[in-house]
């Protein structure tokens, strides 16, 4: 005699509960997913903004030179100092129009100008680095480090989503004071907080 052998597989009643299942978890996470990628893209360009600045105030003691941090619409020759975007540059001189050119070349003295030509450029960072989806928003494009790292003047680089507000996601905040301390802090955080503004 023949014996009945189970069938192996789904029915199609379970793979129409499974594929319900799998959207509603869907739905409920990718608002979630949203909100925690761009979250990220603030974080990381604040850090990136951070970490520059504290390389340009490194270099400055370093080198007992002036050095300037630049906010920069690009990082190509038409580039211009701006107070609104995320790229950078690091450099002994103004880059606008040359944020395109070579990097120092440290086995020549920084004065020789025949193989530094001006802007002198240190180092730099596109927004493209993770950070496509931010505004900046900074009280100047420029901050000057002295020898003995000190700022020329106080700055105030606000960073948030480029599409929403501050309430639906954590936006963050670097600061410069004229002593060169350089400080990351969360603006919605209630005075008292040690990460608060």
């Amino acid at each position: 005699m023949l014996k009945n052998r189970p069938h192996a597989g789904f029915t199609l009643i379970e793979l129409v509960i499974t594929v319900a299942i799998f959207g509603i978890l869907l739905s409920v996470g990718i608002p979630s997913f949203v909100t925690w990628t761009q979250n990220a893209q603030i974080r990381t360009a604040a850090h990136a903004i951070q970490n520059g600045l504290q390389l340009a105030r490194g270099e400055a003691v370093r080198r007992n030179a002036l050095i300037r941090f630049q906010l920069t619409s690009s990082l190509d020759n038409s580039c211009a100092l701006s107070t609104a975007d995320t790229n950078w540059v690091i450099s002994f001189d103004d880059p606008s129009s040359a944020c395109g050119a070579a990097l120092l070349n440290e086995a020549f003295p920084v004065t020789d100008t025949t193989n530094n030509p001006a802007p002198r450029l240190i180092q730099l960072r596109p927004s493209a680095e993770g950070s496509t989806r931010v505004i900046a928003t900074a009280t100047q494009s420029t901050v000057i480090f002295n020898g003995l790292g000190r700022a020329n003047q106080a700055a105030t680089i606000n960073l948030g989503p480029s599409a929403g507000a501050c309430t639906d996601f954590r936006c963050l905040r670097v600061t410069v004071t004229t002593g060169g301390q350089i400080r990351m802090c969360d603006p919605n955080l209630a005075a008292g907080d040690p990460q608060a503004c």
